[in-house]
């Protein structure tokens, strides 16, 4: 709808032009198109111009967001620039051949529509030429009152998705045979094929080791069809969520792309992640189990699970680091000896035909079947004296855990949860108050959190600070147009004018803003500005040209201006109508907050902009007139 605005401000404007030429004939009619199009042709421009600064915060997005908000900024800003290119080359050329015949040039009155709006709007505007202090004042309290909305609007990184399909990831308990595990795997797949919205599954328990992703056989990945039926996905979620109670192992519901991005982000199979780190694992576990116990009736929370670690039986080698430097031998030493000794090691290879083995040697079984038999291996030592492994070192029968996680070299345990019912936002603020109402870390430990809040914060600290480098720009390009610090303000009036519209939007629809929100938000203000700059740069043709009084030009020019305001409005408006309805569609979940907001925001500046802007003119611009 964008693409065609600014070819229907220059169309509309040689229309004018025409038809005022043949009520008073006085030049031909190629002049008339020439002069019409040349009127506004800076304004186009520069109109243009400001809606390609908007997008600019899109190119320094990173992450998830940058990859897949970026190509949607690229295309826009190509689409817009070809109609721009377009507007000023080829719709004069076609104007100059099609219009000076047209029959809709005879018509001495305006068509109905436009008779129905301008009679509709003349009141208004004459409330606005009158009494230009309660108009503002009232523009004011709108703005202020918007702000009710949107302390009631939660925050998420990107739209949840409608993918039409389930990832389900099943964990037993560290150790659990892959007979077993799948076992239990299949009895959740059951529950799953027994749910009338789930078509089919397919599952896969546990990866090999040389996989980019591999996991143990304690871990299955399940995929669910769905067939939704006219249902929403979260109910059918919690449905499923629900029978699954009971089962012997730590189930986490998501989608196939979610799931992947939640994966990206924090490293978790899970929309929020905490992370607790310090030095010593039981007391890491047992800060897990209550920071678990803490958050566990926090609302919206959801497949709430601690990292899964188990004590198993190890053979510990403990060094005498004495004994070592008295036989001159190193840890490194000692460990590739037991290393040969117990796993074996490689020491060449061969081949058969044109496959290639590995050689390994190591000890035979009975060398390695207890802590006494390994305690007996014979070490080499640098003076070539073999001496048993027991004289340097304790060999004991312990427990430890299956696993030791790290990042950035701290030792570290996760707690995870997902999301249902609530935006992301406001379940991480009240997760994060509860860990620290009733969790006391001991000393040398603490929390991080991660997951998709963080990239939502991130992503939004960006845009709003580029926005701003975006909002100098834009007023240098409007202060180009109209050599005025003063008129470029009053442009940006439309900024709040038509932020008003666009919280409402939200708040009636989603109640979330996402990051396709935010999207939406500097769209909306790029469009906004045009129709100010169209508005002032008539005001001060009519005065400069036409020999206008300051009222008379505010009059006229917002009468004259209505008609094309309101055709780029529903150009744009309309196209996006197809959007908004279809927000829960698959595959529609970026475009759908955006367009929602654009149209809140196109209704709120359209309206008001039409209204406020000739008051705060004739306010604000009466000394420029002297």
């Amino acid at each position: 709808g964008v693409i065609v605005d600014d070819a229907i401000i220059d169309v509309e404007n040689v229309f004018r032009r025409l038809q005022e030429n043949r009520l008073k004939p006085g030049s031909p009619p190629r002049l008339v198109i020439f002069e019409a199009s040349k009127e506004i042709r800076a304004s186009i421009v520069n109109a243009t111009m400001i809606i390609l600064m908007v997008f600019m915060p899109l190119f320094f997005l990173t992450g998830v967001e940058g990859r897949l908000l970026r190509p949607l900024g690229i295309s826009y800003m190509v689409s817009i620039g070809a109609s721009l290119i377009v507007a000023l080359t080829v719709t004069p050329a076609l104007c100059s051949y099609l219009l000076p015949r047209a029959k809709c040039l005879e018509r001495e009155e305006e068509s109905a529509v436009v008779r129905w709006l301008q009679r509709l709007y003349r009141p208004m505007l004459n409330l606005a030429i009158t009494r230009p202090k309660m108009v503002i004042a009232g523009s004011v309290l709108a703005f202020v009152l918007a702000m009710i909305p949107l302390s009631m609007t939660g925050r998420s990184f990107l739209p949840a998705f409608n993918e039409g399909a389930l990832t389900v990831v099943v964990v037993t308990p560290p150790g659990t045979s892959l007979e077993q595990s799948a076992s239990i795997a299949l009895d959740v797949e059951k529950k799953l094929l027994a749910h009338p919205n789930v078509k089919k599954t397919a599952r896969r328990t546990g990866r090999g080791d040389m996989d980019e992703h591999g996991k143990a056989a304690s871990m299955t990945e399940i995929e669910a069809k769905l067939d939704m039926q006219d249902r929403k996905l979260g109910d059918v979620m919690a449905e499923v969520r629900k029978s699954m109670a009971g089962m012997p192992a730590t189930i986490t519901f998501g989608q196939p792309i979610g799931h992947r991005i939640d994966h990206m982000l924090s490293g978790t199979m899970a929309n929020l992640a905490i992370k607790i780190y310090g030095p010593e694992l039981f007391r890491l576990r047992s800060t897990a189990e209550e920071i678990r116990a803490a958050i566990s009736e926090v609302p919206g929370l959801a497949d709430l699970s601690v990292e899964q670690q188990k004590d198993i039986p190890q053979v510990r080698i403990i060094p005498d680091r004495a004994q070592m430097a008295r036989y001159n031998l190193t840890m490194s030493g000692v460990a590739e000896a037991m290393e040969a000794a117990t796993a074996g090691m490689v020491v060449t290879r061969t081949l058969e035909g044109d496959r290639g083995f590995d050689v390994v040697v190591k000890f035979p079984d009975a060398s390695r079947d207890s802590t006494a038999s390994i305690a007996n291996v014979m070490i080499d030592t640098p003076a070539g004296v073999q001496i048993p492994l027991s004289t340097v070192a304790r060999v004991v029968s312990a427990k430890g855990p299956n696993t030791i996680t790290r990042e950035n070299a701290q030792r570290k345990i996760v707690v995870q949860a997902n999301v249902a019912g609530r935006d992301l936002r406001s379940v991480f603020e009240d997760v994060r108050s509860s860990i620290e109402q009733k969790v006391k870390l001991p000393e040398g430990y603490y929390v991080e959190y991660g997951g998709q809040f963080e990239s939502e914060a991130e992503a939004t600290r960006t845009i709003g600070l580029l926005s701003i480098v975006s909002l100098l720009f834009i007023i240098l390009i409007l202060y180009i147009e109209f050599r005025c610090f003063r008129d470029a303000f009053l442009v940006m009036v439309n900024l709040p004018l038509a932020f008003i519209g666009g919280i409402i939007a939200v708040y009636f629809t989603s109640r979330v803003i996402s990051v396709a929100s935010l999207v939406g938000f500097i769209t909306l203000f790029g469009i906004a500005t045009r129709n100010g700059i169209l508005l002032i740069s008539h005001y001060k043709h009519l005065m400069e040209q036409d020999g206008k009084t300051l009222q008379e030009a505010v009059l006229q020019g917002s009468m004259e201006r209505l008609r094309p305001v309101i055709m780029t409005a529903l150009a744009a408006g309309l196209a996006l109508v197809p959007f908004a309805i279809a927000a829960d569609k698959p595959g529609n979940e970026i475009l759908s907050p955006l367009a929602i907001v654009i149209l809140g925001g196109l209704l709120s500046s359209t309206v008001l902009n039409m209204v406020v802007l000739p008051s705060l003119y004739l306010k604000f611009g009466k000394e420029q007139q002297k």
